[in-house]
């Protein structure tokens, strides 16, 4: 993912709801709104297809940071996107995930994550949080743009066409069934939730 530096920048204007609540916090600037998001606690939400739920709850996961500042950037005609990717979860990425590989017999588990695109500039303002995974997510099976705030429903439905058009016709997932790699990553977003848990307790001891 590339560097904040690269992140565009304008003044933040009250031009709709979401302007609105970041003036509402004595932010001013696109930049520092992206700034604020990113040090704001990683966290999973509790109803995603809230489009204030960040603010509310005072976290956020990779799908409703994202949102809050694609949605910002709409209001502000900044040409910055949001972006669902589905990559390859592996032993690498999340500490334990081996085991899950090893019991299903998979070479990775197929998962999805949200970031922003600019221009030619990728970036992820859950890096360096405490989300579970051990490194950024660099390379996708398939990603494309979306809606800030894609619902839940239209999300899963889009991860469950990339399992079925690029995933299982791979060599590498030769005879393995869809319902195989449905229940290694319900499995794979218990171990990422353990996992934030436990670098919150390294950082916050």
């Amino acid at each position: 993912m590339d560097s904040y530096d690269k992140l565009p920048d304008a003044e933040i204007k009250p031009v709709g709801e979401i302007s609105n609540k970041f003036l509402e916090l004595g932010i001013n600037s696109f930049k520092d709104a992206c700034n604020y998001v990113h040090n704001i606690e990683y966290g999973y939400n509790t109803n995603y297809d809230d489009k204030f739920i960040f603010f509310k709850e005072k976290k956020g996961s990779c799908t409703s940071k994202h949102a809050v500042i694609a949605g910002l950037a709409e209001e502000l005609n900044i040409p910055l996107s949001k972006h669902v990717g589905v990559y390859k979860f592996t032993e690498e990425i999340s500490t334990g995930t081996g085991e899950i590989l090893r019991k299903y017999k998979i070479p990775y588990v197929p998962m999805i994550h949200c970031f922003l695109v600019y221009k030619d500039n990728h970036f992820d303002l859950t890096e360096g949080n405490c989300n579970g995974k051990n490194t950024s997510i660099e390379e996708f099976i398939h990603e494309e743009k979306v809606d800030p705030f894609i619902t839940t429903k239209n999300e899963y439905l889009l991860f469950k066409k990339v399992i079925k058009e690029k995933v299982l016709p791979s060599k590498e997932m030769k005879g393995i069934k869809e319902r195989t790699i449905l229940k290694a990553r319900e499995e794979a977003i218990i171990l990422i939730k353990e996992n934030v848990k436990k670098q919150k307790l390294l950082r916050n001891p």
